[in-house]
């Protein structure tokens, strides 16, 4: 019996190149989700961290004040004399006569200043003015309140307490400071309600602070106790309304 040899043939079949598709699977892409919800417990996302702390920082001067500005010209009616005690400024015309109007404000406006001689100059020369200005003062509140409040906006507790050490030598210059200050309570106080619990704990150790009485929460319960003696009856409705925590000296 013959047997038939066969053979095998193979054919290809050849698609051209524009029907030839090659299907790329991309990696699922991961996606943030909040923690502590049901999104964290699917697949292909990640949890996120806790959001960043923001540090405190000292709001640092956009631009130099006018009281600088004025004492670069050689403008302001002082002089520094240096002195074994310390430095001190002296005043080269009578204070008496000087114009409230216009240095009162200008030296209140040098209250932001944290640099050497500006701040000096400044400190001790509202310092001087309002112990020889009296009634001369009440006239010149409205000018007087926003260099206080740029001034506790720093946020710089050196600046902080120095000024508030200004505002209570402001309210008991005269009688009709205290109650001329009450309807600026709403400019002036926030910064106290922010800042009133700011107290430093030392536990065991020394407060070097209290010798210099720096303790910015100490020093606006002190100066809020002397705004309601002295600014009248509206006074402490007007400051429980801005600082909510605080609590009249009289009923204590």
């Amino acid at each position: 019996m013959a047997t038939k040899s066969s053979s095998a043939t193979f054919g290809i079949h050849v698609r051209p190149l524009s029907a030839m598709r090659v299907e790329w699977k991309s990696a699922p892409s991961i996606r943030p989700v909040p923690a502590f919800s049901i999104e964290s417990l699917q697949k292909n996302t990640y949890v996120m961290g806790p959001p960043k702390a923001q540090k405190h920082k000292h709001m640092i001067q956009p631009k130099a004040t006018s009281f600088r500005m004025y004492y670069d010209r050689g403008d302001l009616p002082i002089k520094m004399e240096y002195l074994t005690g310390g430095d001190k400024i002296a005043w080269t015309v009578d204070i008496d006569k000087l114009d409230y109007g216009l240095y009162l404000p200008l030296f209140f406006d040098g209250l932001s200043e944290t640099r050497h001689p500006y701040k000096t100059y400044a400190r001790q020369g509202v310092q001087d003015l309002l112990t020889h200005g009296g009634d001369k003062i009440y006239p010149v509140i409205p000018q007087l309140i926003i260099p206080i409040k740029n001034a506790l906006n720093t946020r710089n507790i050196e600046v902080m307490c120095v000024t508030l050490k200004i505002i209570q030598q402001l309210v008991m210059a005269s009688d009709l400071v205290g109650p001329a200050l009450v309807p600026f309570y709403r400019q002036l106080l926030p910064m106290f309600n922010a800042y009133k619990v700011k107290n430093i704990n030392s536990g065991d150790a020394i407060d070097y602070g209290q010798k210099n009485n720096m303790n910015v929460g100490d020093l606006i319960d002190e100066t809020l106790q002397v705004l309601e003696r002295h600014g009248g009856e509206d006074a402490f409705i007007n400051i429980k309304y801005m600082v909510p925590t605080y609590e009249s000296c009289y009923l204590n």
